[in-house]
């Protein structure tokens, strides 16, 4: 067969050209769809604890991300204004122009309601507490077969009916079940967190928060919610019962923090 005369044929010509084509628009579809998609790529979300909203929005513009501030509490000593909590949290991969969701301190609490939190499980009496703008205080274990279920809620060691109308913000300790043959935790890596999100991994893991020591580096309570965790004992990784207390070392100096922990 005449090679030349077969591509010379017009119909030839004008098929090879119509699979170019399809070829180069599939190719050129991918591509803006992986520009727009940001296909397999994931953005570190920002810290905004203790920013502004407008810092907020300009650190995040520059991340990639978006920010809304979609609920606010009162924290004492904490600045008006200032981010408390963020969702997704610090550290957590995202796509690009993700909406991170903001809590900010109000200059004046408001009041919520106390929300009904027997029978729960801790982990889900947490986040009901979050919802309704109060804070998790301590975890208070007692001998009950039902481990880690919530038997009272309480308000300065006094138990605290579902309906009562508090300041946001308020602390509430759980008076949680735990069995003898089911009392075991293990003790969560603090060390390189933030001190609100070490608090919160202690929660998480069934364990309190005890005593806090803060270097020469920490002179506010702005410091202290920036601050890191560079020393923690227990150690991570030991078993202890649920309940028991980790004690922790925070800074604001990063060259305190163990090389294979600085990152959040």
């Amino acid at each position: 067969m005449d090679i030349k005369k077969f591509f010379g044929n017009w119909i030839v010509k004008n098929v090879l050209l119509a699979i170019v084509f399809v070829l180069a628009f599939v190719f050129l579809a991918n591509l803006l769809l992986s520009a727009v998609t940001q296909h397999n790529k994931e953005l570190v979300v920002p810290d905004f604890t203790n920013m502004t909203y407008d810092e907020a929005r300009q650190a995040a513009a520059k991340a990639g991300v978006r920010v809304l501030v979609t609920d606010s509490v009162y924290v004492k000593r904490l600045r008006p204004g200032a981010v408390y909590l963020q969702t997704p949290k610090a550290g957590d991969h995202v796509k690009r122009g993700r909406r991170i969701r903001l809590t900010t301190n109000t200059l004046v609490p408001k009041e919520v309601v106390m929300p009904s939190l027997v029978g729960f499980s801790m982990r889900q009496a947490k986040a009901e507490l979050v919802r309704a703008g109060l804070t998790l205080g301590r975890l208070i274990y007692v001998r009950d077969i039902a481990t880690n279920n919530v038997l009272r809620q309480q308000r300065g060691g006094v138990d605290i009916k579902a309906g009562t109308r508090l300041a946001s913000g308020t602390t509430i300790n759980l008076v949680v079940g735990l069995s003898p043959n089911d009392n075991m935790t293990v003790v969560p890596k603090l060390t390189g967190r933030q001190y609100l999100h070490a608090v919160d991994q202690t929660l998480e893991s069934s364990l309190n928060v005890g005593k806090l020591h803060f270097d020469e580096t920490v002179k506010t309570y702005a410091d202290s919610v920036s601050a890191f965790v560079y020393q923690q004992r227990p150690a991570s990784s030991e078993k202890v019962r649920m309940g028991s207390e980790i004690t922790m070392s925070l800074t604001t100096d990063p060259s305190k923090l163990p090389v294979q922990s600085s990152k959040k």
